[in-house]
């Protein structure tokens, strides 16, 4: 399980959808983490991007280390996400798919379902996610292109 790490910053958001589990994740992290939790504050319907945007930025900005948003299926807010420049967010539904999503892709931000991972599963994904090291090697260069590719589009 989790090293008690006080000085990791972690930004957590989640939709409607997401909302029950990202409050158990919040339960869960908070003895081990700083967490700011980005929202949303109830299971009433609201939109994804209200929520996953404004966690992304404070991982861009460098106000969180990481990043956690939890919606129905993961998809909504792995998007949004990933339109903050420097993002690297990915949907992950399994431990082995955080951990290569760390290693291969260095992601900053983990994307969770609600619908289809348990609150078990759930912890297991981010204990991968946080304990995972990029392992640059081979994995640099396409990281660097994507970077590359974003400053440029940002122009």
């Amino acid at each position: 399980m989790f090293a008690i790490d006080k000085n990791l910053k972690i930004a957590l958001a989640a939709d409607h959808a997401g909302f029950e589990l990202k409050e158990y994740i919040r339960k869960t992290l908070e003895i081990y983490f700083t967490l700011e939790d980005f929202g949303c504050f109830s299971n009433s319907s609201v939109d994804y991007p209200d929520f996953a945007v404004p966690a992304a930025q404070a991982v861009s900005r460098c106000k969180a280390d990481k990043g956690i948003l939890v919606c129905g299926s993961g998809t909504g807010m792995s998007i949004a996400a990933n339109k903050v420049p420097h993002i690297r967010a990915a949907n992950c539904q399994s431990v082995e798919i955080a951990q290569l999503a760390v290693s291969h892709n260095n992601i900053n931000v983990l994307c969770i379902g609600a619908r289809f991972v348990s609150n078990n599963l759930a912890v297991d994904i981010i204990d991968a996610f946080l304990s995972s090291k990029f392992e640059a090697g081979r994995h640099l260069n396409r990281v660097n292109k994507i970077h590359t590719f974003e400053c440029h589009s940002l122009n």
